[in-house]
């Protein structure tokens, strides 16, 4: 009984104990959920920003402002020789100093909401050679905001951009490829703002973990110019060059050992008998609509340029043995069959003409011993015996 009464007393003291401190946590979490919590090194924000004009660049009227510029490649999607073009996503960060931001209650850099970007100046920047762009927002919007003590201000998001590449197909598919990407800034000018690969910048960070389908980055560059326009004046503009070197596998399985395949076979006809007209001229003309279709293929990933590309000297090479292989057997039949006729009427010509003496040479030999008859008188059965002899001579003849 006294066992009894001590588990339950146990269980009474653990129940109530247990609700105790659940209480206590709510309590404390709903005391730090309601309460303004106040950190003693966060500087006001609202005091920060009082009298900020975002629509004026930092020092207007003074210097340009400096922006130090960094591109980390996320993924390279597409590239398309048909448009001239790629499509590429990166992380776009750019710092500059803005004095009016600047803050001495610590020395701690912020770490801001992207809510906060629509209230400062940023640097206009766009891709000069982009067809299309687009920020990422999912689950938020991909932007990010870092302000320093000193009024340094990191800007970083991420893009998504169809951007333009002139591509010189001409040693297409032994090609290498040079695509840019320029930043340039829309409406300040280089009295107002001035561009600059940062310092830590040496390389670009994801370039060299890429692994494309059809092309291999072979290196990249870095690119700083001033673009002169008379309208409007000169403008600073940053340039990433990086070279592409296409993979020629999928080529040598797809376009050259199909076709080398094919005039192979297109030779094949040579061995095969002459009097076999189906088989030769079949083989002929399946050879050739084969390559007309590996041609017209290879074709519909290019644009329709006028350039001739080395393909296509390539394919109208063997196009021209596979043709010249059915050309072939269509002038040996031609030939032929000339030969057979023409040997044919030459036979039938010397037969007439032997036909023409032997009739000939019976009417002589009747006229000779007609007259001879005639001439001599001679008896019966010597005519009887003259005749005989001319049926024997003409038959020997």
């Amino acid at each position: 009984m006294a066992s009894v009464t001590f588990v339950i007393a146990t269980l009474a003291l653990l129940f109530t104990g247990g609700n105790r401190v659940a209480r206590c946590m709510l309590s404390d979490v709903g005391d730090y959920a309601g309460a303004e919590v106040e950190i003693s090194w966060l500087p006001n924000l609202d005091e920060l920003m009082k009298g900020y004009a975002r629509n004026f660049r930092p020092g207007i009227g003074g210097p340009p402002v400096n922006v130090a510029m960094a591109i980390e490649v996320a993924s390279i999607d597409h590239i398309s020789e048909a448009n001239m073009e790629y499509t590429m996503t990166v992380f776009l960060r750019q710092s500059w100093r803005d004095e009016r931001l600047s803050y001495n209650h610590t020395n701690k850099t912020l770490g801001l909401d992207s809510r906060f970007v629509d209230k400062l100046w940023l640097p206009d920047t766009f891709i000069v050679n982009a067809k299309s762009a687009w920020f990422h927002d999912v689950t938020v919007e991909n932007k990010l905001i870092r302000l320093q003590p000193d009024g340094v201000i990191l800007y970083s998001s991420r893009i998504t951009s169809t951007v333009a590449c002139d591509m010189d197909l001409t040693k297409y598919p032994m090609d290498e490829q040079e695509c840019m990407l320029d930043l340039e800034s829309y409406g300040y000018s280089s009295e107002d703002i001035v561009y600059y690969w940062s310092d830590n910048q040496k390389q670009i960070h994801g370039l060299d973990k890429l692994e494309l389908s059809q092309f291999t980055i072979t290196h990249y560059r870095f690119h700083t110019d001033t673009q002169n326009f008379k309208s409007a004046g000169q403008f600073p503009r940053l340039s990433l060059r990086f070279s592409l070197r296409r993979n020629r596998g999928v080529y040598i399985i797809q376009s050259y050992m199909p076709s080398i395949l094919l005039v192979a076979m297109s030779w094949v006809s040579f061995w095969i008998s002459q009097s076999a007209v189906p088989a030769r001229v079949s083989l002929g003309i399946t050879t050739v609509l084969t390559m007309t279709t590996l041609m017209i293929s290879a074709r519909s990933s290019l644009p329709r340029a006028t350039a001739i590309k080395a393909l296509d000297v390539y394919f109208w090479i063997c196009y021209v043995f596979v043709f010249a292989a059915l050309i072939e057997y269509a002038f040996a039949h031609y030939n032929a069959d000339y030969s057979k006729k023409e040997k044919a009427k030459e036979k039938s010509s010397r037969g007439s003409s032997e036909s023409i003496v032997k009739n000939g040479k019976q009417a002589m030999v009747l006229f000779s011993l007609s007259v001879a008859g005639m001439n001599h008188s001679t008896p019966l059965y010597n005519n009887t015996f003259s005749v005989c002899v001319c049926v024997c001579v003409c038959e020997c003849v």
